[in-house]
């Protein structure tokens, strides 16, 4: 099973131009090196979050920033910008339709997979950015004691 990244990845990005704000620095190769990727994946995921009107690029000019207070970015709308499958749970399409549970589970699975995601969606709306960098902040102090 493969895994996405690219939220993590998005959610680092944000952090990262908040947290660096005033280096002079800020081009996709230097923060690609701090998530480990390549800067390619970093220009994609910015096109997205500038598309999602969460931060401000200029060609030629490695100084991405903040469109917007990071209190105002919840990972929903993060998430929402991205351009990925928007499901975070994802149901077996292929199973049997003469068994009892392979022709029930898909249907079953798919109410139950709405509800969790609502809850998560629901959580994700209240975390913001300002959450994950201060969380950062405090945890980077915590290592220096």
């Amino acid at each position: 099973m493969k895994f996405s990244y690219k939220l993590s990845d998005a959610i680092h990005i944000l952090a990262y131009l908040e947290i660096n704000q005033n280096d002079a620095d800020l081009s996709s190769r230097m923060i690609a090196s701090s998530i480990e990727a390549n800067p390619s994946v970093v220009r994609n995921l910015m096109r997205d979050l500038k598309a999602g009107g969460m931060i401000n690029t200029r060609q030629g000019s490695a100084r991405p920033s903040l469109a917007k207070d990071p209190a105002k970015i919840s990972l929903l709308e993060v998430y929402q910008a991205l351009d990925m499958n928007q499901n975070l749970l994802h149901v077996d399409p292929k199973t049997n339709p003469n068994c009892l549970v392979g022709a029930n589970i898909q249907a079953t699975l798919d109410e139950a997979y709405r509800r969790v995601e609502e809850a998560a969606f629901q959580e994700m709306a209240q975390v913001t950015i300002q959450d994950i960098v201060d969380g950062i902040v405090k945890r980077s102090n915590n290592v220096k004691k």
